[in-house]
């Protein structure tokens, strides 16, 4: 008994520390990544601040088009691009370093593909703006807004793949230095082409395609002349478009799984322009909106990170590492979403504040900041659930969960309770933290019944093609224990 006692002990010990040794290793590179990740968006609340300044045609101009482009565009190869976190995570962790390049340069071509209709979508904005009930004069000055950062569609066909190719290899320093002299050359060249050229809001624009393909041009550098890079640099072959349809299999649904919830949002602060005072109640879910948006990219990074954990130690065959992975991801999830959510909490009634003088604006967000902390840990919650999944290659799973959560649940209750009930953007944003408490239960559910040593065998056969002619790999699958 005694002894039998001391060896769970000793095991359970031993679990610990490997456990408090992931959660340092993950911690280390989620620091660098989530202000790499703040920086990036930065580079557009920038833009936003300057054009203010120049009127409110301007501003409401500029706010329509970034809102549009970034839910036709931006987000859209941001999901897409996570097809990578599968293909070319698990690839390292196998050490098939051609594959991982080759899927790189597939990405590249894929995302360029993309960005031809979505550029003719920018182009004709202002009629579908118009179609859709907008100003006439606000959509021709959001579509001129449009046109100018097509370049930075075709920049972000480069920039998101070269993203996830340093991800995937745990080098985010390049990452947050790159995204350190971007955005100083942004403040500089916006604020130039904005007031000094005399280019208004068409001059945002155009800074912001600059400073996109200038910090392509950076990473592109970096893998060329690194060392760190050496065994991933491989030169371009014909091989990359051979695998345009796998990528694609775990592009699309890798996309549905980050816009779904993106487009519900938007949905509903477009909805709060229906109430009877639309000022208020959409100025108060656009204030919860920006605090939400904010807060995802600390878990958005820490969801990078499990997802390059979890999918480098699936390819090198270790579904223990794995699962541990996803151990130390959810630990440091809840202990971000306690502190965070806490002092929200606690400043809920000088918040509004940092947004407002307006008492009555400040007032409703008090009302909201407890249902805003529950969406935030939610928050906290899903986007490291969500990058395991696109570590393991199971996003379709995730789009279905995301696509019931939020507009089987989210949306509908959003609608009755601030339309029937009349909750207002009250009732909307419940809505909104109903679908992410489905989405989080479902994510949880599948990640605590996911069988490890099965998606490492998985892994391992996607990357050798489905062949045994890793033979050692295949051995150490096997031996492996779950």
């Amino acid at each position: 008994m005694e002894e039998g006692s001391e060896t769970e002990k000793r095991g359970w010990m031993k679990t610990k520390t490997a456990l408090m040794e992931e959660m340092k290793r993950m911690s280390t590179i989620a620091a660098p990544m989530v202000v790499a990740i703040v920086l990036q968006y930065l580079l557009q609340v920038i833009p936003v601040v300057m054009v203010g300044h120049l009127g409110q045609l301007s501003l409401s101009s500029v706010a329509i088009a970034i809102s549009i482009t970034n839910v036709s565009g931006f987000s859209v190869f941001s999901g897409l691009a996570g097809g990578l976190e599968t293909l070319c995570g698990q690839a390292f962790g196998a050490e098939q370093y051609e594959k991982f390049g080759l899927y790189t340069y597939t990405a590249v071509i894929s995302l360029t593909m993309v960005s031809a209709p979505i550029s003719v979508l920018w182009i004709f904005l202002d009629k579908v703006l118009i179609l859709l009930g907008q100003d006439p004069t606000i959509s021709l000055e959001a579509r001129k807004y449009a046109i100018w950062l097509i370049p930075a569609l075709f920049g972000s066909a480069i920039l998101k793949p070269l993203t996830r190719f340093f991800q995937t290899q745990s080098l985010i320093f390049p990452l947050l230095l790159s995204s350190s002299l971007v955005l100083c050359f942004h403040i500089v060249t916006c604020w130039s082409l904005v007031f000094k050229l005399g280019l208004g809001h068409v001059g945002a624009a155009i800074a912001f395609s600059l400073s996109t393909w200038f910090n392509a041009i950076l990473l592109l550098s970096f893998v060329k002349y690194s060392s760190a890079c050496e065994k991933t640099r491989i030169p371009f072959s014909k091989k990359a478009f051979h695998s345009i349809g796998e990528f694609f299999r775990f592009a699309v649904p890798s996309a549905a799984m980050i816009c779904l919830k993106w487009w519900a949002c938007e949905l509903l602060v477009l909805l709060a322009g229906l109430f009877p005072n639309p000022k208020l109640e959409t100025s108060v879910l656009s204030i919860c909106l920006t605090i939400s948006t904010l807060h995802f990219t600390i878990p958005y990074g820490l969801g990078a990170v499990a997802s390059t954990r979890v999918s480098n130690e699936l390819g090198a065959g270790n579904p223990k590492a794995a699962r541990l992975a996803v151990s130390a991801a959810m630990v440091l999830a809840v202990t971000e979403a306690l502190i965070v959510s806490a002092t929200l909490f606690g400043c809920r009634y000088i918040l509004g504040y940092a947004y407002s003088n307006d008492s009555m604006v400040v007032h409703y967000l008090a009302v909201m900041t407890p249902l805003l902390c529950l969406s935030v840990f939610m928050d906290s919650l899903q986007a490291p659930l969500s990058g395991v999944a696109r570590g393991s290659g199971w996003q379709h799973v995730g789009a279905y969960v995301n696509l019931g959560a939020f507009y089987l649940v989210g949306i509908p209750i959003g609608a009755v309770l601030g339309f029937v009930v009349h909750f207002r953007a009250k009732g909307l944003w419940i809505g909104i933290v109903s679908g992410s408490i489905v989405q989080s239960i479902f994510l949880c559910l599948i990640t605590a019944f996911t069988n490890w040593k099965k998606q490492a065998v998985m892994a391992r056969e996607r990357i050798f093609d489905a062949t045994s002619s890793d033979e050692n790999g295949a051995n150490h699958i096997t031996g492996a224990s779950c």
